[in-house]
């Protein structure tokens, strides 16, 4: 059974690569600032949700899984959508793109903990036609290291690493040795729970095992 993942990013991938699944992966082409400003006032956690269930949704249109090569009726398994998003003193940030704003972040940040949001939504395709979809986010406290120095900071901005990551961090790559501990299931803080995703998958009437590939 095939798992097509509506995301470009390369954590996620190899977050479910790491436990057997090697997914299709489409880009799903959703202009995110628009979709969040048109959904008026959103928590965190439906933020992200919102994001997921777009992002997954949007493999559908013709176009897009067309520009990977796809029909929609190829796409025969579950879709999966993910979208993360930090918390910090009830401030909720994306990706920083550029290196001033990850720096006054890291600065912000650096000893205290705020809490990393990730989204998921599961579309059950298989057969080619839609069947049904459930999605949830999950949430992590992030505990930030007291002692980072600012030059770490900025030989950590110059790797580009924080720059394409929310909250401008990550702790499955180079920002791991600055956080001293995670509350909660660490997948979530990479951008996707395993256990929660193979929750929806059963929740689909699916088996989490038919999506090894190994």
């Amino acid at each position: 059974m095939r798992l097509i993942l509506a995301s470009t990013s390369p954590a996620r991938l190899a977050t479910l690569r790491a436990v057997g699944i090697d997914p299709v992966a489409i880009a799903p082409l959703v202009d995110e600032d628009a979709a969040v400003a048109a959904a008026g006032p959103l928590t965190a956690a439906e933020m992200v949700q919102l994001l997921a269930r777009l992002k997954a949704e949007a493999v559908l249109d013709p176009a897009v899984c067309g520009a990977a090569g796809f029909a929609p009726a190829d796409l025969d398994g579950f879709i999966l959508g993910g979208d993360s998003a930090f918390e910090l003193d009830g401030t909720v940030f994306g990706k920083p793109h550029e290196p001033a704003v990850a720096r006054e972040r890291w600065l912000a940040q650096r000893g205290r903990s705020g809490v990393l949001h990730s989204g998921h939504w599961l579309i059950d395709h298989r057969g080619g036609e839609l069947r049904g979809a459930v999605g949830r986010a999950s949430s992590a406290i992030v505990h930030f290291a007291d002692d980072i120095e600012e030059t770490e900071i900025d030989a950590y901005i110059a790797t580009g690493e924080p720059l394409k990551v929310a909250g401008a961090f990550t702790i499955d790559s180079k920002g791991a040795g600055f956080i001293d501990r995670i509350e909660g299931d660490p997948h979530t803080v990479v951008g996707l729970s395993v256990p929660l995703v193979r929750k929806l998958v059963h929740e689909l009437g699916g088996r989490w095992t038919e999506l090894w590939n190994r």
